[in-house]
């Protein structure tokens, strides 16, 4: 008989293992595996044991079969699977790549990629229009130029207080409305407790019993004093939450023009100055800003450049547009201390400014004259007029 020797799990043995039954021996409950179909045409192979084993007979977990090594008997020897190496940063994106590519040519990827590609660009146009748009915009002119203007600011403060008692984070004053119920207001004589609309005359008037008493103690005329006061009391009704107060206007005032007397100017008690206020030239040169006429010289009388007119020194273009009648003449006059302060304050409200916000009365005062120097001589001279009537 010839050699009954076999191979299994790649050894050679005197005896081959048995074959494991299909069925527990004991005859017990369990599942039948179905044998596998076996393609047409080819028998189906036997089956190698699911676990090969080591030398002593105890399966060993990752174990294979290796070269025969000799001298052992035509035993083999057991290698060890390799261990996977790090796959490098190149062969990452290699293998990334041929699967996007794949990706691509199914029915998906011609669908998808696309769309992915559209969003990529619509989000690159969205970033470069947010970043380029703003720069593009035409910065808008400031209402009043100072003659002797530094650089200007480059930015607004957001933090710290408004003008008034010093760390205190509210408006200079805090008076509400001139004669009216508010904080700490300064009451009108005869109890009068709203904006007067009196049929004839100058409604600021009405405030001529208040503006001497704060106007003792500020030394602010008294008559510029009722056009800053009446210019809150309207304010007050037609911007409510806008919040702007006298001693803001007033500070403007002096700044500008010293409340209508620079220059040996006087101010009349009708409101209007004993000749008109124009400022320099808007020529570009000696530290003032350029602006080419935009009136035809009808306010200003500068056919070349534009010149600040008034009081409150309001540029021609900015006046046609804000321009206001506070006095009930028919007539909006820059040159009326009146109407340039009621103007004045509708300026410095636009937008939905609350003046009681540090960034909001800063960036009211830098619009109107867009000089870091300027907005903090305003900011001190409110401050010190809130004190001084105090308020």
């Amino acid at each position: 008989m010839g050699d009954t020797r076999r191979v299994v799990d790649g050894e050679r043995r005197n005896t081959a293992r048995p074959l494991r039954p299909a069925a527990p021996p004991d005859g017990g409950a369990g599942p039948v595996p179905r044998p596998r179909r076996a393609s047409s045409g080819s028998p189906t192979p036997e089956k190698a044991p699911s676990t090969p084993e080591s030398a002593d007979g105890s399966a060993g977990p990752g174990a294979a079969t290796g070269a025969e090594e000799p001298g052992t008997g035509g035993r083999r020897r057991r290698m060890p699977f390799a261990h996977a190496g790090p796959v490098r940063p190149r062969q990452l994106a290699a293998g990334a790549a041929r699967a996007t590519r794949a990706w691509s040519r199914r029915p998906s990827g011609r669908t998808t990629l696309p769309a992915l590609f559209l969003l990529a660009l619509v989000g690159a146009a969205t970033t470069a229009g947010a970043v380029l748009v703003p720069a593009a915009v035409r910065k808008p002119e400031p209402v009043a130029v100072e003659a002797t203007s530094a650089a200007p600011v480059l930015g607004v403060p957001q933090t710290g207080p408004v003008p008034g008692l010093t760390g205190a984070p509210v408006l200079p004053g805090s008076t509400g409305l001139p004669g009216t119920p508010g904080p700490s207001g300064t009451p009108l004589p005869g109890g009068v407790t709203t904006a007067p609309a009196l049929p004839t005359g100058r409604p600021a008037d009405a405030l001529a019993g208040w503006a001497q008493r704060v106007g003792g103690t500020t030394d602010v005329p008294a008559v510029a004093l009722q056009a800053y006061g009446y210019a809150e009391l309207v304010l007050a009704q037609t911007h409510r939450s806008c919040q702007l107060s006298w001693t803001t206007l007033a500070a403007i005032g002096y700044v500008e023009s010293r409340h209508g007397t620079t220059g040996g100017v006087t101010l009349l008690p009708n409101g209007l100055t004993s000749r008109e206020i124009r400022g320099d030239a808007l020529d570009g040169q000696g530290g003032r800003s350029r602006i080419l006429d935009t009136d035809q010289g009808q306010l200003d009388g500068d056919r070349t450049y534009d010149r600040a007119i008034g009081p409150m020194q309001f540029i021609p273009g900015t006046w046609q547009e804000i321009g206001a009648d506070a006095d009930n003449d028919g007539v909006k006059n820059p040159h009326d201390i009146d109407d340039a302060a009621l103007a004045a304050g509708e300026y410095l409200c636009k937008g939905g400014r609350n003046m009681t916000i540090p960034g909001d009365w800063w960036g009211a005062i830098l619009s109107y004259n867009d000089v870091r120097r300027y907005a903090q001589d305003v900011f001190t001279k409110a401050d010190e007029y809130g004190r001084r009537s105090g308020t």
